[in-house]
């Protein structure tokens, strides 16, 4: 029996033909529904045509490049996004993610391995949620609708940032670790992820003084993690 993760919709802008088959290949015997792009200047009208729920976006495209089209795309859609990268240099993978990337995943890899964080992705986006709605001082999330009001002014997050601030509202005044974090927000463990939570809080922490300038709600607790304040200081 297919489970309903299964009928997901990928998109694969990969300009390198041979990845991209070998990856809807793979996707589609994990179950997944594929489409592909090879121009970077085609991605948005598709993304806005055919809506998928998930992108695995190639940083290197003729046309456009995956760091402008992460960009973009995030000014209208929250759709998870998974940056493939050649350049194994750490500002690369960083940059993607302050862009709005969910993951990142660099070549050479295993076909199976991008299966498997597209997977933990949705399961994170598709887990049950405890409660459906938490308020905390200024700050109200509703898991069902994936809506976030900041002082009555509402907050547009990616799905990563969504699930760190979710688990973090769980337990106000608790010290999540980030090797926790990481297992509970991207739903497997993985060598250098610190740093990938790192940057997620840091443009939470951002976008939240956009509207907060003068509290800390996200506290760093050196040598151990984070913690959401119910008092900011």
């Amino acid at each position: 029996m297919v489970i309903p993760m299964t009928r997901k919709h990928i998109l694969v802008v990969e300009d390198e033909d041979k990845i991209a088959r070998l990856l809807c290949d793979y996707l589609k015997e994990a179950g997944f529904r594929t489409s592909s792009q090879a121009n970077g200047r085609r991605v948005i009208a598709q993304v806005k045509r055919e809506l998928p729920d998930l992108i695995l976006l190639d940083i290197m495209l003729p046309g456009k490049d995956g760091m402008a089209l992460c960009r973009e795309i995030r000014q209208f859609s929250d759709v998870p996004i998974i940056m493939i990268t050649a350049r194994v240099e750490e500002i690369d993978r960083l940059l993607g993610l302050e862009l709005g990337a969910d993951d990142y995943i660099c070549k050479p890899f295993s076909p199976r391995e991008v299966v498997a964080r597209v997977k933990a992705i949705f399961r994170r986006v598709g887990a049950a949620p405890r409660a459906k709605q938490m308020v905390v001082g200024a700050i109200s999330l509703d898991d069902e609708t994936h809506r976030v009001i900041v002082d009555k002014k509402a907050l547009n997050l990616t799905p990563s940032e969504f699930g760190l601030l979710k688990i973090m509202m769980r337990q106000p005044n608790r010290v999540f670790s980030r090797s926790e974090l990481i297992n509970r927000v991207q739903g497997y463990d993985f060598e250098g992820y610190d740093r990938t939570i790192d940057t997620h809080i840091k443009n939470l922490r951002k976008k939240i003084a956009q509207i907060l300038p003068d509290q800390e709600i996200i506290s760093t607790v050196y040598g151990v993690g984070y913690r959401f304040n119910e008092t900011p200081d």
